[in-house]
């Protein structure tokens, strides 16, 4: 093999050609916050030089640390928790880190003590517990086992620091919008009691109405489907008007109920939705919705942690701010 092949470059050839310790490497490879950024550079340039690949197996070993973040994911066949674990994993690898999800979907402390154990068993560094539900922070906090943690939700935790996205400031913009349109029958359609995200949505929803001097009509649904939204459609005395829908599918299920009773939407009622789902630019009429940035809560919570592991301690992240996507699904009262 000798003179066909280039022998793989160590950490001494990085620090002899950045004319730094391999120390200094080693700290430049782990983001130690002491390294200036010039040495930095001058270390980063010499690795691209050598194509310099870190040895995984053996910076584990003499760092202690897998490089893995943990990623514990309550009700993962939601969109929403699903969409936050990929905004996690993208931006785990490109911070340099694996990832290893584990989901649970009961509500017993013995499903999160084990998905706690699974992932700790995989030699994580850090947990990032997606926890939408009241229910799931307390099997969380129970589970958990003193390695660094951040939990992403809605709801400010006192034994955790959080990232999530402002559920309240997207419920305001959908009820503001309904306003401005006119509107003075607006019926909230409102997901689970016990997902932290259905209650904040809900309580703006309240807030926003008694503000403008209206009376709220909350209707309670128990899941976030298209069927559930059907079923409210199909049962609601609701011709004129507009529907908050607390998701996107459910809003789907409400303009297909709508629609069999011959109700228009938005000629006869505006209907705005919450996630800004793939799909919902294709509704018929395509849907106004509140837009969830998940990337970014992704982003936000691998940097949080992984300042954590860094030594400089996870702090709880500004909460993200929702934008409002205006579509063909609301139009303004007196067209009604």
């Amino acid at each position: 093999m000798a003179g066909t092949e280039r022998a793989r470059a160590s950490i001494r050839d990085v620090a002899q050609a950045a004319q730094v310790s391999a120390m200094t490497v080693s700290r430049v490879l782990n983001g130690h916050p002491s390294i200036r950024p010039a040495t930095r550079e001058r270390v980063l340039q010499a690795m691209a030089r050598l194509d310099y690949t870190p040895n995984r197996a053996a910076r584990a070993l003499a760092t202690r640390r897998s490089d893995r973040i943990g990623v514990i994911v309550d009700s993962a066949v939601e969109y929403g928790p699903a969409s936050t674990l990929r905004g996690i994993e993208e931006a785990a690898h490109a911070a340099g880190y694996a990832v290893a999800a584990v989901s649970i979907g009961g509500a017993r402390a013995s499903d999160a003590t084990a998905a706690v154990d699974h992932a700790l068993a995989q030699g994580v560094d850090a947990l990032l517990l997606i926890a939408p539900r009241a229910s799931s922070i307390g099997l969380l906090r129970a589970a958990h086992r003193g390695v660094p943690a951040v939990v992403l939700s809605s709801h400010a935790e006192d034994d955790f620091p959080t990232a999530g996205v402002d559920q309240a400031a997207g419920a305001r913009l959908a009820v503001e919008h309904l306003l401005a349109l006119g509107h003075r029958r607006i019926v909230h359609a409102a997901g689970p009691d016990d997902w932290l995200d259905a209650t904040a949505r809900t309580e703006a929803y309240r807030a926003a109405m008694a503000a403008a001097g209206l009376e709220p009509e909350v209707a309670q649904l128990d899941a976030w489907t298209a069927d559930a939204g059907y079923a409210f459609a199909a049962g609601a005395e609701l011709d004129r008007g507009a529907v908050f829908a607390a998701n996107d599918q459910i809003a789907l299920g409400i303009l297909h109920g709508l629609g069999e009773r011959g109700v228009r939407v938005p000629e006869d009622v505006s209907i705005v939705g919450f996630d800004d789902i793939p799909e919902s630019r294709h509704f018929t009429p395509p849907l106004t919705t509140v837009r969830q940035d998940f990337a970014e809560l992704g982003e936000r919570a691998v940097a949080a942690v992984v300042a954590a592991l860094r030594g400089d301690g996870a702090t709880s992240v500004a909460p993200i701010a929702p934008t409002l996507v205006v579509r063909a699904s609301t139009a303004g009262a007196a067209a009604a």
